[in-house]
């Protein structure tokens, strides 16, 4: 069973006690084309569902990664920095960007789940 959580500007996330772990999806990835570059946040960075977390370029242009929820950001994907491709090559496994401690659960609740994310991907191409 997959135990993602998917937000509506393309993030996803998997829970662990009270930690995230958040990437960008594949269908994210595919429309940016092959990434360049990760502008990954800072450790200790606070931020709110819908804030800005993160940069990812591409050979097509740069995009604003949100948080799909509020917290503080634990640890970042070092490996991207060397490896940002990792994101086209593992968008959902090995191209995390980020860990966030969660301030507040509840904002799981309005996440998708695969296939309600799933449907709406299809109704965008």
């Amino acid at each position: 069973m997959n135990n993602m959580k998917y937000a509506k500007s393309h993030e996803w996330l998997v829970m662990d006690g009270d930690i995230a772990t958040v990437g960008i999806t594949f269908y994210a990835q595919e429309q940016l084309g092959d990434v360049v570059f990760v502008e990954l946040p800072d450790v200790g960075k606070k931020v709110a569902v819908g804030g800005e977390i993160a940069v990812v370029e591409s050979v097509k242009a740069a995009s604003e990664i949100y948080s799909p929820v509020s917290g503080e950001v634990v640890e970042t994907n070092s490996a991207l920095q060397d490896t940002p491709e990792l994101i086209n090559q593992a968008p959902e496994a090995e191209g995390w960007i980020y860990k966030i401690k969660l301030s507040d659960k509840n904002e799981l609740e309005v996440l998708l789940d695969e296939n309600h994310y799933k449907r709406l991907v299809t109704d965008l191409d």
